[in-house]
């Protein structure tokens, strides 16, 4: 039976044990409700308020649990200790499943609803054999899962850990330990994002065994000796060649880095694909394109061209980009829009590191004949938005292109891209959805210079490069990379940031046209979810109509739409306010950011609900996040 004082007999003896059990944690736990349920009743329409009968559930208490079943890992398998048989973990009734020592087991404590409490049972894996738990080692397990100290969503936590201990131990928190209770104390504000990295519930779930592959393509690259650096802006002459970064990000902002990753350097050219998401961002596509085409020009970046409708050929040259940056806040003036401009890259980067390089602007002002030429044509045929000069034009180019980042701050940009424009470090929104595909449809058609064909045809992600060996790459709804080595090929191209990017399409299936399903020769190191809708929505209402704030939780963790409906079009936000649940309304209001205005099928609102059934602080709730919604 399930005893209130047991403790588990599975501890993290060995952090290579404990990974482990981890990752089989995370892709064998299920939804977690006793018992299988027929939909008795599915096609009777319920009275107002009424919860149709194939919901009527009794509500699993400490005490009826203990008297149903006792439950212990062991194996892979969920063993009911009282009724002596064993279930698949693969079926729709388990409620907890893991794998470790054949000889070991470990007995779950439950909560309200049968559910283990997420804080707890990180605790409990966690912890030693004196029932504390070391700071340093929930920040390793949290490292293996690709999240860093800094990443702004753990900063509540990070800061309760330097409020508990930070005059004990001036100089880190890996030495701390923390009882139970402080432990969920400390990281209570990011439960949510917590649990699902321990629970593997990120885009790439495997992020320990992905990486070393980024390394090894890494190394290989370094050996790659080819290319001159580009010397026709004077400063970029001086860039060591020897510099050579890589780093990701993931859309779940899983972060990777190796190399010079934290040596700022210029945007130059890549910066012109940021620029033209945000004037698509502020204009939409209609108006910016035109004043610019869309085709690929078969010629050099910074020819004397235009297109035979005497447009920029597209946004990713020279000439485009002139065009592209003029379009931006073009009401203002030229140092409220760099100014804005700058703003815009902080965001994008999650606020880390972007800089300004005046050396580099000055040196392109001054040898920017080329682009001053292109601009006096461009003016000659009116591509500009009324009130424009080329001179104006041109400066404020170069001051985009002389904004600095690194690596680690540039891979960020790249999955705000890949993240269809919310950054994944801070959830802001900075672009439209549509912005980065359109954006992101041109990088891979124009991106590359002359080498976009070629680029598309054998590596298939949407990039950009820029003379100052940068090389932004976004794989849509995955990950964003930024590369970084001065040495270019013919085309203008990094030559270690190129070879990285073809061996990274040879070993995963990132190509854009690469088939996910029929080729195994390639790995696909993204999660795949294979779970029935049906299942995630009955156990979600269930939890919602029993007020179980834990169970909510843990179903958020697992990836489950916490707006999904029944047949009558009734979600979890109806139920709970219809039962009058005041902690599972601000749980699915404030953290899981459903709507609060949904309709069922007779038109009822959550709101309609809490106010029939007479739950007026629940009712005001939900006003107030109306109320939001709407301004």
């Amino acid at each position: 039976m399930i005893s209130a004082n047991a403790k588990p007999v599975l501890r993290a003896a060995t952090w290579g044990s404990l990974k482990t059990y981890l990752r089989n944690f995370g892709t064998q736990t299920r939804r977690g409700i006793p018992g299988r349920y027929a939909l008795a009743g599915a096609g009777q329409s319920p009275k107002l308020g009424q919860v149709p009968s194939w919901m009527k559930f009794p509500r699993w208490t400490p005490a009826s649990l203990n008297s149903h079943r006792s439950l212990h890992v062991s194996s892979g398998c969920l063993q009911d200790q009282e009724l002596g048989h064993e279930t698949d973990h693969e079926s729709d009734d388990d409620v907890m499943a893991g794998s470790h020592d054949q000889t070991s087991q470990t007995v779950i404590h439950y909560g309200r609803g049968g559910i283990a409490s997420i804080e707890d049972l990180l605790f409990h894996i966690l912890s030693g054999e004196d029932g504390l738990l070391s700071v340093g080692t929930f920040l390793e397990a949290l490292g293996s899962k690709g999240l860093r100290t800094t990443d702004p969503r753990l900063s509540e936590s990070m800061a309760n850990f330097r409020h508990k201990f930070s005059r004990r131990f001036p100089d880190g928190l890996h030495d701390c330990m923390l009882d139970q209770e402080a432990f969920k104390e400390c990281i209570s504000d990011n439960i949510v994002l917590i649990g699902r990295a321990l629970q593997n519930k990120f885009i790439i779930p495997d992020f320990e065994n992905f990486t070393p592959h980024i390394e090894e393509k890494y190394y290989s690259a370094m050996n790659n000796t080819g290319g001159q650096v580009a010397t026709y802006i004077p400063q970029l002459a001086r860039a060591d060649p020897n510099h050579w970064g890589v780093a990701l990000c993931t859309v779940d902002g899983q972060r990777f880095s190796i190399g010079n990753t934290e040596v700022p350097f210029c945007l130059q050219s890549s910066s012109k694909a940021m620029m033209y998401t945000l004037a698509l961002t502020l204009h939409g596509p209609e108006y910016v394109h035109q004043y610019i085409g869309f085709e690929p020009s078969g010629r050099p970046f910074n020819d004397l061209c235009l297109n035979p409708f005497n447009k920029p050929h597209n946004p990713m040259l020279n000439s485009g980009a002139m065009v592209t940056t003029s379009l931006i806040q073009s009401q203002m003036n030229q140092a409220d829009r760099f100014e804005y401009i700058f703003k815009k890259m902080i965001e994008t980067a999650g606020g880390e590191y972007v800089g300004f390089c005046n050396a580099m602007f000055l040196s392109e002002k001054s040898t920017g004949f080329r682009n001053y030429a292109m601009g006096y044509l461009m003016e000659e045929h009116r591509c500009f938005p009324p009130g424009h000069t080329t001179m104006e034009t041109a400066e404020l180019y170069f001051q985009v292109c002389s904004m600095q980042v690194t690596c680690d701050s540039g891979s960020v940009i790249a999955a705000t891209l890949a993240n269809g424009g919310i950054c994944p470090i801070t959830g802001q929104k900075v672009f439209e959805p549509f912005a980065v595909r359109d954006a992101l449809t041109l990088m891979s058609s124009c991106g590359m210079y002359d080498y976009s064909g070629q680029f598309a045809f054998q590596v298939g992600m949407p990039a950009k490069s820029g003379v100052s060996g940068a090389i932004i790459v976004v794989i849509p709804n995955v990950m964003g990379c930024m590369l970084y080595s001065p040495p270019l090929d013919k085309y203008g191209n990094s030559v270690r940031g190129m070879q990285f990017c073809k061996d990274l399409v040879t070993t995963f299936n990132f190509h854009n046209y690469d088939d996910l399903q029929h080729v195994a020769k390639k790995l696909d190191p993204r999660r795949v979810r294979w779970e029935s809708r049906a299942t995630q929505m009955i156990n979600l209402l269930f939890a919602a109509y029993n007020g179980d704030v834990s169970a909510m939780r843990q179903y958020f963790l697992q990836g489950t739409d916490m707006s999904s409906s029944d047949y009558d079009a009734r979600t979890a936000l109806h139920l709970a306010a219809a039962e009058g649940h005041k902690d599972v309304v601000l749980f699915l209001l404030e953290k899981c950011n459903v709507s609060p205005v949904p309709q069922d099928r007779w038109g009822h609102t959550p709101l309609d609900e809490a106010e029939n059934f007479g739950h007026d602080e629940v009712a005001e709730i939900i006003r107030t996040y109306i109320r939001k919604a709407q301004s």
